[in-house]
């Protein structure tokens, strides 16, 4: 891992604290989430301390600092999905899987994300799996999907 965040910080050779946002994307993007030892390499480029790096990814939503899983599970709460029983959903998957959203199974086979609208509000409720949009959903349909991925 350690020499693809490096080999990555070389496109950033003049690199200063704008380019701080685009590098910590590119590093998720290359890796899949910002390491301790991602947010220790990018202090050491841009010769800034690690707690505002940190601080500065914490802020953003769009940061992980664990690795996904195998299957990577993302349930709307916009307002729409909210109303038409997201809760709800949410309750069922962190039953069924044994997991809390923001954590990924000690397996590694799933994770699971809250995120603020997908919009697709006209498919509500919805989830995404590994990019895969699945919509109007209930208790029902969730399940046969988590049945799905568990039987995999």
């Amino acid at each position: 891992m350690e020499a693809k965040i490096l080999s990555l910080l070389e496109r950033y050779s003049h690199a200063s604290i704008e380019s701080l946002i685009p590098i910590l994307q590119d590093i998720q993007d290359e890796v899949g989430f910002l390491s301790e030892e991602a947010i220790v390499q990018v202090s050491k480029h841009l010769q800034m301390p690690t707690s505002k790096i940190y601080g500065l990814a914490t802020f953003y939503n769009q940061f992980r600092f664990h690795p996904k899983g195998k299957y990577h599970i993302q349930l709307c709460h916009g307002t729409s999905c909210h109303v038409m029983g997201a809760v709800s959903l949410l309750e069922f998957i962190e039953k069924k899987l044994k997991i809390k959203s923001g954590q990924t199974s000690r397996d590694g086979s799933y994770s699971l994300e809250i995120v603020p609208c997908m919009g697709a509000c006209a498919f509500s409720p919805i989830i995404s799996v590994n990019g895969e949009f699945h919509g109007n959903l209930n208790q029902q349909k969730l399940e046969k999907i988590l049945d799905e991925l568990v039987n995999d």
